[in-house]
């Protein structure tokens, strides 16, 4: 697959409110992703996401390592992005720079969310373009489900 950057999209039947809610709480993000990469948030974490929050991530594929994220685009209820990189050494200046991605538009019967692995400033983009951008997908589509699932019958008088 060509490309830096690639998205999902779907119609979930709830507010904006309710989904963003789930993104912009990093301790969430365990019950959300759809990789099945995500431990757990680790400590010291906001408990909200806002402009520049920082908050780290046990993750595991195969073997278990950690991310640190920051959160570099903010739009209440609308977008949140932030960008990974491994928390330090030698990996650090090998690896990361990879954005996630979500947009929120409220359209009839909910909102319209659209997830996006964005590789065009990752330090392993050229690898990652072809060894991951598929799984990408269907991990994010994954994802999306899950949001749906968890904010079912939310409405905005809830």
């Amino acid at each position: 697959m060509a490309g830096d950057v690639v998205s999902v999209e779907r119609l979930i039947a709830a507010p904006p409110e309710a989904i963003f809610a789930l993104v912009a709480d990093a301790s969430r993000h365990h019950d959300i992703d759809g990789s099945g990469n995500v431990v757990k948030l680790k400590s010291g974490a906001p408990e909200k996401l806002g402009p520049g929050s920082v908050f780290g991530m046990s993750m595991r594929m195969g073997l278990p390592y950690s991310m640190q994220n920051t959160v570099i685009e903010y739009e209440e209820n609308r977008r949140i992005a932030w960008q990974t990189a491994p928390p330090g050494g030698l990996f650090a200046r090998m690896s990361g720079g990879r954005i996630w991605r979500y947009e929120l538009e409220p359209t009839v019967g909910g909102t319209r969310v659209r997830e996006t692995w964005d590789v065009s400033k990752d330090k392993q983009r050229a690898m990652l373009r072809v060894v991951a951008a598929g799984q990408a997908k269907r991990s994010m589509e994954k994802t999306l489900e899950r949001l749906e699932q968890l904010t079912a019958g939310t409405s905005s008088t809830s």
